[in-house]
């Protein structure tokens, strides 16, 4: 059976009570969960520049492309053991290994730019700081001995501040995405009921389904409607009580 596009807004609107429901309960989790268990995730970043040259007038094209080409190298090296396990070692108050800390740390840069932005993401905000500025102090100790060169240089430290904002999570996010994804599963669920429901319930079903014509249809009778019956068939009682006349 083909449904058109107002067969499709009827079956929603039948099941909006569902719909709505799975919507705000999804909704209510994700809130709770968002406010309540998930720990604030912090961020720090440290700033390097591949330089050949300490003379900025004495830069060319080519020393320009050589530092760009080497970047991408770099930017594999900062998270390899040779780094990050030196930082482990100088620094064991962070109670981090290697392993760890490469994991903790994302390196990035801009295209055709020959700066390199290290960044360290952790739930406790001092160790973020930390372990951005120890993997780019490491680094431009350990890479004249690793590559023979000597062409980097910290750009920018990250800085501890008095109130950091942390990065994740974002529970307005992930409350409408909540909300985006219960709609979706909502009317997918309305669909799949109406689809497996093959009961008749009007003479809509009747015309679709059976194709005769409805010659006579029996409304259901609610609770409220027996109750209005009742009160009615006890007013008429009263009424013909009070005009009966008795006589001996």
């Amino acid at each position: 059976m083909e449904l058109e596009l107002r067969d499709y807004v009827r079956i929603i609107v039948k099941r909006i009570k569902l719909i709505v429901a799975l919507v705000v309960l999804l909704a209510i989790i994700t809130a709770v969960y968002s406010y309540g268990f998930m720990k604030p995730v912090y961020e720090s970043s440290t700033s390097l520049i591949v330089n050949n040259s300490q003379d900025t007038r004495a830069l060319d094209i080519n020393s320009v492309n050589l530092d760009i080409r080497l970047v991408d190298t770099y930017k594999q090296i900062i998270k390899t053991a040779a780094i990050t396990d030196k930082v482990a070692e100088r620094n064991p108050e962070l109670g981090l290994n290697g392993d760890q800390i490469s994991n903790m740390i994302t390196v990035s840069s801009v295209s055709n730019t020959q700066v390199i932005t290290i960044s360290a993401r952790n739930n406790d905000y001092v160790t973020t700081v930390t372990v951005a500025n120890e993997v780019a102090k490491m680094f431009v100790e350990q890479i004249p001995t690793i590559m023979t060169v000597n062409n980097v240089s910290i750009l920018n430290e990250a800085k501890l501040v008095d109130n950091p904002s942390p990065v994740a999570p974002n529970p307005i996010l992930n409350i409408a995405l909540s909300i985006i994804v219960a709609l979706m599963l909502g009317v997918g669920l309305a669909l799949l009921l109406e689809y497996l429901d093959d009961t008749i319930k009007d003479e809509q079903d009747v015309a679709q389904y059976v194709d005769l014509p409805v010659l006579m249809s029996i409304p259901r009778i609610t609770q409220e409607d027996m109750e209005i019956g009742k009160a009615k068939v006890k007013t008429v009682r009263t009424e013909v009580g009070s005009n009966v006349t008795v006589t001996k």
